[in-house]
């Protein structure tokens, strides 16, 4: 009775997370629209939810000297490389799309480990890439020559591409005893990410006005700080929280799937808030990426073996924690690295 309380506890906060981290772009594409410079967005979220987390920073200090790698890479990959690249994406293209474009994450860590690191892969995980990038065609309408912006893409596809960094970085020293703390990780790779940003950003040019104003919500007017308080504190502090309370109720594969949609969350949001519509076949394509990342994810192992990428064709995919590092990333911040 217990065990079937904390399983649907556990469902219940990764779907608050998936919802929460949904909303980021569409909270933060009006402020971007109303003057801000997206990275002043990025080191304002960044920055007040590293505030927010100073307490949890204190608390696990010991990680400072135990685990200073894992805390610069998610930091400089996981915060400051993923945000900047999506917030700036989401200036030029719609919010959906460019967090579609995000979830070729997976596929891309396969590509990694079976191109860079010369290791087989399994025919799922081969269809999973598959799948996602056929997908992501449709998505992005490949047909009509791309018409969503370029560099909107690119950038895009840079967020995801800091993503598989901070996969493989994760996946060193996956095996050792004593685990970080993710609340710790959290806390101190939104603190070093608020001080990259800082030096990126220079946030002391920023025209503060625009938080003394009011955004526009497809028509409809905004308090700017009453997004930016969204921002920080739903859509950063609490979804990464819920999302590491979650797997610890749940299983990382588990949560990892409910993760899947924040994707469909912030679709659905930017099309009610922002007027943003997708047509049929992108809805279709986005529907493909994200099955396409469940199996890719869902079929590599957590570190290096001497075998295939999830064993052996006919096996179930059960060593399948995620891509290289997905399975530690998600023990470590809630399964994900997106905004």
């Amino acid at each position: 009775m217990h065990a079937s309380q904390g399983r649907s506890a556990g469902l219940g906060l990764a779907l608050a997370s998936a919802f929460a981290f949904g909303g980021s772009g569409v909270a933060a594409k009006p402020l971007i629209e109303a003057g801000l410079d997206p990275l002043h967005v990025v080191w304002l979220r960044v920055a007040g939810a590293a505030l927010v987390m100073l307490p949890v920073a204190w608390r696990h200090r010991d990680l400072l000297r135990r685990k200073p790698g894992l805390l610069v890479g998610f930091g400089l990959l996981a915060v400051a490389g993923v945000q900047a690249f999506y917030f700036a994406s989401i200036s030029r293209i719609p919010v959906g799309v460019a967090l579609l474009v995000e979830y070729l994450a997976p596929a891309l860590v396969l590509g990694w480990v079976r191109f860079v690191q010369r290791r087989p892969v399994t025919r799922a995980a081969a269809l999973g890439v598959v799948l996602a990038v056929g997908g992501l065609a449709c998505v992005v309408q490949i047909w009509s020559g791309l018409s969503f912006d370029l560099l909107g893409l690119l950038l895009a596809l840079a967020a995801a591409c800091c993503q598989v960094g901070y996969f493989v970085l994760s996946d060193q020293g996956a095996d050792e005893a004593e685990p970080a703390d993710p609340l710790g990780v959290i806390a101190y790779g939104l603190l070093i990410g608020a001080l990259v940003l800082t030096v990126v950003a220079r946030p002391w040019g920023m025209d503060t006005g625009v938080l003394a104003g009011r955004a526009d919500l497809d028509g409809t007017s905004v308090p700017a700080w009453l997004l930016l308080g969204w921002i920080v504190l739903i859509a950063t502090v609490l979804a990464y929280v819920t999302g590491v309370v979650s797997v610890r109720r749940l299983s990382s594969q588990v949560a990892g799937v409910v993760a899947c949609l924040e994707a469909v969350v912030a679709t659905v949001l930017a099309w009610v808030l922002l007027g943003e519509h997708l047509e049929a076949p992108q809805l279709i394509g986005g529907a493909l990426v994200l099955v396409g990342a469940f199996i890719a994810q869902s079929t590599a192992p957590k570190a290096p073996s001497g075998g295939p990428v999830a064993g052996s064709d006919g096996e179930g995919g059960d060593g399948g924690a995620g891509a290289p590092g997905a399975g530690r990333e998600e023990e470590l911040s809630g399964g994900r690295t997106t905004p």
